[in-house]
């Protein structure tokens, strides 16, 4: 029964960085900008948030306001990654620049940036910034007695602040992009812009609005997912800004789409890392690394999924293209 809670929670800490990430691409892909850049503001917001911690670890401020402290952190991987996706924006919206190009610029740059810095920081060879063990939210946060039961396991093992605010953040988009004036003018920018602006609609400010959200959202998903890997952050994120544009694909621009897909990716990426604890799976015995068969599998069912929904998917119809004032 742990093992079944271990796999649940860890699934759920998994999926949050995804959607996270995932719900950033869909405002900016809604606005009318690509934003293949997710990967990089990932780094780049775990890069400023891991710096935060250890910070606050370092002058006792953390330890003895660890919440207050993970919150702050939160915040600092939000801004970050807003002021980074400025980058992508100026360039798509102002300067008309080519998007897929422009986003693989910035997630080329990213890594290097986040090497160099930490090294600065740390010492050369020193890549890896450690995240304190404080930032967990255990049973002593809520003043209760530590325990090794079902439950015990499911809620607190591997609970930390950015779920609860990931759970916020999904529903605050739901009700943005269906529920609200702004939501509708950003759709209407990415759908059909020139309709938009002859409504008195700023197009360039909703495709900027558009980008600094998913630069928010996605600084935060860099931070959940440093803190669901556990190990610190080594100027990398695994490609989980790639996989979150597949959860965002294949959930089809929706809020509730990517959560249901966050969820189903997340799952098989835990099964990978459980794979010689789960019963079923099969022990593969006669090769030498199957753990890297396993891992292989979320990236592989990735591809899979892809092929057989991409020719259903809807993307925003003006996605990808420069806007021109004068153009009718």
């Amino acid at each position: 029964m742990n093992l079944l809670a271990n796999i649940i929670s860890l699934t759920i800490v998994f999926a949050v960085p995804l959607m996270l990430v995932a719900l950033g691409g869909m405002y900016s892909e809604h606005s009318g900008v690509i934003n293949l850049a997710l990967e990089g503001i990932m780094v780049i917001g775990a890069l400023c948030a891991c710096f935060t911690l250890q910070a606050m670890d370092k002058n006792g401020f953390g330890p003895v306001h660890p919440q207050l402290s993970m919150l702050l952190a939160i915040l600092v991987a939000g801004l970050s990654g807003m002021v980074f996706s400025l980058l992508l924006a100026f360039a798509a919206i102002n300067l008309k620049a080519d998007q897929t190009i422009g986003g693989t610029a910035l997630n080329t740059f990213a890594p290097a940036f986040a090497v160099v810095v930490t090294w600065a920081v740390q010492g050369q060879g020193l890549t890896t910034i450690q995240i304190p063990s404080w930032i967990r939210i255990t049973q002593a946060t809520f003043g209760l007695e530590a325990g090794n039961g079902f439950f015990d396991s499911l809620i607190f093992k591997y609970f930390y602040l950015t779920t609860p605010i990931a759970v916020v953040l999904f529903f605050a988009a739901w009700i943005l992009m269906y529920k609200t004036r702004f939501g509708l003018r950003l759709r209407a920018c990415g759908e059909h812009p020139q309709a938009a602006d002859s409504v008195g609609i700023n197009v360039y400010k909703m495709r900027y609005s558009g980008v600094l959200i998913s630069g928010f959202l996605g600084g935060i998903g860099g931070l959940a997912y440093t803190i669901a890997v556990g190990s610190g952050f080594s100027s990398s994120v695994g490609g989980y800004g790639f996989l979150a544009l597949a959860v965002m694909i294949f959930g089809n621009w929706k809020p509730l789409q990517i959560l249901g897909s966050s969820v189903f990716f997340a799952l098989f990426k835990v099964i990978a890392a459980y794979n010689s604890s789960i019963p079923f799976l099969p022990k593969l015995e006669g090769l030498k690394d199957k753990s890297s068969l396993y891992q292989m599998l979320p990236y592989v069912v990735t591809m899979i999924v892809l092929i057989f929904t991409s020719k259903n998917s809807q993307a925003p119809k003006a996605e990808g293209i420069p806007y021109d004032k004068g153009s009718r």
